[in-house]
């Protein structure tokens, strides 16, 4: 049985006074389209330069991610504070961890 990937995750800016959740299969993938504002110019995440990954969850369900997500947007600041400082309390910035960071461009 195959095994599937997708991931609920918060993005935060540089100086930490954004958040931005999400979810994807692919959270490389994301965040090199959330850096280089691939999917769409006027967004959210290119808007506020929000791209710095704090927090993710893996689900095998892709249902189970969104509702993760819904749930999450429906949060006040402060308690998405508190998760992200549950599995990283100092915030670091966990991109390193996933790929090399900041990306470069692959040409097209």
């Amino acid at each position: 049985m195959r095994q599937h990937n997708y991931y609920t995750y918060i993005l935060t800016t540089s100086t930490k006074k954004v958040l931005h959740t999400g979810v994807t299969n692919n959270l490389e993938r994301r965040l090199y389209e959330h850096y280089f504002g691939t999917d769409a110019k006027d967004s959210f995440t290119t808007k506020y330069k929000c791209y710095d990954l704090v927090w993710f969850e893996r689900y095998q369900y892709v249902n189970h991610a969104i509702e993760r997500e819904k749930e999450i947007k429906g949060w006040l600041r402060s308690k998405k504070n508190k998760l992200v400082e549950e599995e990283n309390p100092e915030w670091r910035f966990l991109n390193n961890d996933l790929m090399e960071w900041p990306p470069t461009p692959t040409k097209e």
